[in-house]
């Protein structure tokens, strides 16, 4: 689903291009979820202000709208019966109707390998060739838009699902800018503090400031909240290929919008509040139900200025990657020319960038 617009067109990617320096690249998060910088960017000048400071900046009747996923240890490593190294990032667990042969074992990956394998070939995991981890039969391709995904069939013990695998074996897939190694600290903040729906190989990074002091203090003021699911898969981190944006191509994640919070939002559009996407995802799950009217299954909603956005009032987010997708979502939803003022700002005054950085506030703007 390509969302752009006519007026898209009068932009390229070099339009979403900043000067960021390495040194405000958060490697790690701050000490305290909630103390983390927010720059409010909700009025014609920024204001510097702390996260927890938040829940004043809100409204009783208004809902926040939180992305429920939780990230997998979904990263892997192992070698080939040749002996040769690979690893391998698991983007999605293929659902019994998806696979080939209906086992629920079957997973679509990204592979680094110096050589393919042959389909039935296989690939020993986590243990090496000397045992102890698992195997993984090569399937082929996936039917991916870019032709980056592979299908693999996990032959691990039967009582045993891909998850509980990717539990006991798996790495936390941090982003590609975080230099360090994944370890025990990324496991407990590399994760919501409400994840529930295992399937996401990225953190929805925005719902990661929040603590059970701030959402306390926000249920105190009256500000409701509710639940989607969108399983965030690595194409969030891939670069555009393109120069016209209309060229892009999305990837696909699966998403989901519950009954209840369907009814939440309508409830609080009867009541005059305003709906608070806390993070892209939830921005990109909400309007892929407006346009489509499903509230499950796959989207690759590309948002670009121009868009028509029917759900989302105001938004939670941290600060994106240089001509990134999600610099022109953000830009589309405030408006291109503020939202560049405000990342000047944001770098100005030495804010921490990207998944372990610090936050913004946006209201959306005609």
């Amino acid at each position: 689903m390509n969302a752009s617009s006519p007026a898209a067109r009068a932009f390229s990617v070099a339009d979403f291009d900043f000067q960021l320096p390495d040194a405000l690249i958060a490697q790690h998060p701050a000490a305290e979820r909630s103390a983390s910088r927010l720059l409010d960017g909700t009025g014609a000048q920024p204001v510097d202000r702390i996260f927890r400071e938040l829940p004043g900046l809100l409204r009783s009747g208004d809902l926040l709208v939180f992305n429920d996923t939780q990230v997998v240890k979904a990263r892997l490593f192992g070698e080939k019966a040749s002996g040769g190294k690979f690893e391998i990032l698991i983007e999605r667990v293929l659902l019994p109707h998806e696979a080939l042969d209906g086992s629920g074992q079957e997973v679509v990956a990204h592979i680094r390998v110096s050589k393919k394998p042959q389909p039935g070939g296989l690939l020993h995991l986590c243990g090496g060739l000397k045992g102890g981890g698992f195997d993984a039969v090569f399937l082929g391709r996936w039917p991916d838009e870019n032709g980056q995904l592979f299908r693999l069939r996990l032959t691990g013990p039967a009582s045993e699902t891909p998850y509980e695998l990717m539990a006991r074996h798996g790495h936390v897939p941090l982003p590609p800018y975080i230099t360090h190694t994944d370890d025990a600290d990324d496991e407990r903040r590399y994760q919501t503090v409400f994840a529930r729906v295992p399937g996401a190989v990225a953190a929805p990074t925005a719902a990661l400031h929040f603590d059970e002091g701030v959402l306390a203090t926000l249920e105190a003021r009256g500000v409701q909240r509710a639940n989607v699911t969108l399983h965030v898969g690595a194409g969030t981190f891939a670069p555009m290929k393109t120069e016209r944006i209309e060229e892009h191509v999305m990837h696909h994640e699966r998403y989901a919008i519950p009954p209840e919070t369907v009814q939440a939002i309508a409830d609080c559009r009867a009541r005059g509040g305003r709906v608070v996407a806390v993070g892209t995802t939830s921005v990109r799950t909400l309007e892929s139900w407006a346009r489509s009217g499903e509230t499950s299954g796959d989207t690759n909603i590309f948002i670009t200025p121009g868009f028509q956005f029917q759900v989302v009032d105001l938004l939670v987010t941290n600060f994106h990657l240089p001509k990134s997708t999600l610099m022109m979502l953000v830009s589309a939803f405030a408006g291109h020319e503020h939202v560049m003022a405000l990342y000047r700002h944001a770098v100005a005054r030495g804010y921490r960038f990207f998944s372990y950085g610090d936050a913004m506030l946006l209201e959306r703007r005609p």
